[in-house]
C-alpha cells in the first residue's frame, strides 16, 4: 500500500490582525425622549468608538448599545444618505425588516452582513444611526480616522465619553 502525499495544501489561520484596518467613530445622540434637564446638564452626549474593518454593522450596533447604557432591544437601522435622517438614504437594516422597505427609502443591505470595510467609508464622512423607531433615539455617527493596521485587542470599543448616558425611557429619570 504507497504512503499517501504530504498535502501542501496549508490549514486556513486567523486572518492577521495587521491585514484588517481600523475605525476610529465619533457618535453623538441627536435626539431623543430626553427631558429638558437633562438636555441642559448634559449639551453634548457622545461616544468615540474604534471598530475593526472586518466586523459588521449589526457589531457597531452592539458597541452603540452598550456604550449609551441601554438595556431594551428594539429594532434600528444605519442610513448612508447626505447626512442622518436624511429620508431617501440608502439604508441597512435587520433581516426582520426586509419586507415593506418601499422605493422611498431604498434597501442597500444587512446589518449582520455588512463589514465596515464594504462601506467605503472616508475620514469626514458622517452617516445616521436610528435605534428604537417609537421613541426614536437618532445619532450621527462621523468617521474620525482609519488606520491601516488595527492593533491587537478586543473590538469595537469606546476609547472617549463625553455626557452621562441618557436614560432610555424619560420615567427612568426620575
Amino acid at each position: 500500500m504507497a504512503r499517501p502525499k504530504k498535502s501542501s495544501v496549508r490549514l486556513h489561520e486567523p486572518t492577521s490582525q495587521r491585514n484588517v484596518r481600523l475605525y476610529t467613530l465619533e457618535v453623538f445622540l441627536l435626539s431623543g425622549p430626553i427631558t429638558e434637564k437633562f438636555a441642559k446638564e448634559n449639551p453634548e452626549i457622545s461616544r468615540t468608538i474604534q471598530i475593526r474593518g472586518d466586523q459588521t454593522l449589526e457589531d457597531l450596533h452592539h458597541a452603540l448599545f452598550d456604550a449609551f447604557d441601554r438595556w431594551d432591544e428594539h429594532m434600528y437601522e444605519f442610513q448612508f444618505g447626505k447626512g442622518p435622517m436624511d429620508p431617501k438614504a440608502p439604508r441597512y437594516v435587520l433581516p426582520d425588516a426586509l419586507v415593506n422597505m418601499g422605493e422611498k427609502n431604498p434597501l442597500a443591505g444587512r446589518v449582520d452582513r455588512t463589514s465596515i470595510d464594504s462601506l467605503g467609508l472616508k475620514v469626514g464622512r458622517s452617516f445616521g444611526y436610528w435605534f428604537d423607531f417609537g421613541d426614536d433615539w437618532w445619532h450621527q455617527i462621523n468617521v474620525e480616522a482609519i488606520e491601516d493596521e488595527a492593533p491587537a485587542g478586543k473590538f469595537p470599543r469606546v476609547t472617549k465619553r463625553v455626557g452621562k448616558s441618557s436614560p432610555q425611557y424619560a420615567e427612568e429619570e426620575e
